[in-house]
């Protein structure tokens, strides 16, 4: 995927590129050469870029309003709902556009996992992918604590409490994060100081995954490499960046049904309800896009080992380059992984729905069958089919399957 040097035409463009090569990198990206078959899914990393600028901004705003303490926290959020002029529009954008910001993430994630694209020459662009995805979740649950409604308070204590279950420095961790003896003022300052630095932390670490990205390419629908440049890619201006504009439209207009007709179905109606020590919500849950980690966190009976497979659940992702052992990336090619593939699906919403639930009876048990599917599917099934699999004959360019042409069928299986 080489690219001609570009240099500007005018004296002072060239002047100003040669010091700070800004220029260069607009045309990079304008010129940057594309797989011609990427499909809709390849829209979401654009998307993505798009949700997280909204949160920033929205963000920003947001904490002009806000007070961190927690007698003003709770009066400070309806002040913004109701004083501050579009206050409730930038709240319903921040708090559902979070929402969304996960949604696309996990079609990216699943993506990947369908097409293979987290494996050679691509291993570093999926761990800086599940560092971003780690910064996401830690900055989410932040969020969560700040309104200060009763469901932020206990789910702050409970996660909080997590912590102290760790050997040695779990007391300590746990007493730093309260900034004192409970979940109080000390905790919602410490969190929303963190809050407002993670999304920066994360705008960094995409510039990181989009640069890590540009260096072998992006991978395709079809999971071969590009072997004729000039005839198999396009430009990414007009052709992708059309692309991804259109699915960004389609995903703003399901973004802005939610914030303008059903802003809260999202959300939990106990945190409507300012936070009381006191009393204990019957059941405590946190937002829909972290219950499959909680789901996993209550399937074991011990404290500390829930901690540990809760926090296992998400790092085993990044060694997927490794324990995914076939040499084919996609699943178009691999009838035995697509089926797999469909069920680590399902398990995974299964997962979100015992999340929601109280853990006991059938859910208890439903939770800890798909605990442990969840693991094995990692562990063992991938790294099995690699050698077991008998996968279909790849094409010799990604332009076959396009033209049908089935005669350019590589003969080699893997």
């Amino acid at each position: 995927m080489s690219e001609e040097k570009y240099v500007p035409k005018s004296k002072l463009g060239q002047w100003f590129d040669s010091r700070l090569p800004l220029l260069t990198l607009a045309h990079h990206i304008n010129d940057y050469p594309t797989p011609k078959n990427l499909n809709y899914w390849w829209t979401f990393g654009g998307i993505l870029t798009f949700f997280l600028i909204i949160q920033i901004i929205t963000g920003l705003v947001l904490a002009m309003h806000y007070v961190a303490h927690a007698d003003l926290a709770f009066g400070s959020v309806e002040h913004i709902m109701r004083d501050v002029n579009y206050g409730w529009l930038i709240r319903y954008l921040h708090a559902n556009g979070s929402s969304m910001f996960f949604l696309a993430v996990y079609i990216h994630i699943f993506r990947a996992l369908f097409y293979g694209s987290y494996k050679a020459p691509r291993e570093i662009i999926w761990i800086i992918g599940m560092l971003i995805y780690l910064l996401m979740m830690a900055t989410a649950f932040m969020g969560y604590v700040l309104p200060w409604g009763q469901m932020s308070f206990w789910a702050a204590t409970v996660i909080t409490n997590l912590f102290s279950a760790i050997p040695l420095v779990g007391d300590s961790i746990t007493s730093w994060l309260w900034g004192g003896y409970a979940v109080g003022s000390p905790t919602l300052t410490r969190f929303f100081s963190l809050h407002y630095l993670f999304p920066f932390l994360i705008f960094g670490l995409v510039i990181l995954h989009i640069w890590a990205l540009h260096i072998p390419g992006n991978n395709n629908p079809v999971g071969i490499d590009i072997k004729k440049p000039s005839k198999e890619t396009v430009p990414f201006h007009p052709y992708i960046i059309i692309k991804d504009f259109y699915a960004l439209l389609i995903f703003l207009i399901i973004f802005l049904g939610f914030v303008f007709f059903v802003p809260n179905v999202l959300g939990h109606p106990d945190n409507y309800i300012e936070a009381n020590p006191m009393v204990t919500p019957s059941h405590i849950v946190p937002e829909w896009y972290l219950l499959p980690f909680y789901a996993i966190l209550r399937s074991v009976p011990d404290k500390l080992g829930g901690v540990v497979v809760m926090f296992a659940a998400v790092f085993i992702l990044m060694f997927l380059p490794w324990l995914d052992t076939s040499k084919v990336r996609s699943a178009v090619f691999r009838p035995l992984y697509k089926v797999f593939f469909w069920i680590l699906v399902i398990d995974v919403i299964v997962l979100g729905y015992i999340g929601a639930k109280p853990p006991e009876g059938m859910y208890l048990i439903i939770g800890r069958i798909s605990t442990i599917y969840y693991f094995v599917h990692f562990i063992v099934i991938m790294p099995l089919l690699g050698f077991k699999e008998k996968t279909i004959p790849l094409p010799l360019s990604i332009s076959d399957p396009v033209l049908g042409d089935e005669s350019k069928l590589s003969s080699e299986k893997q």
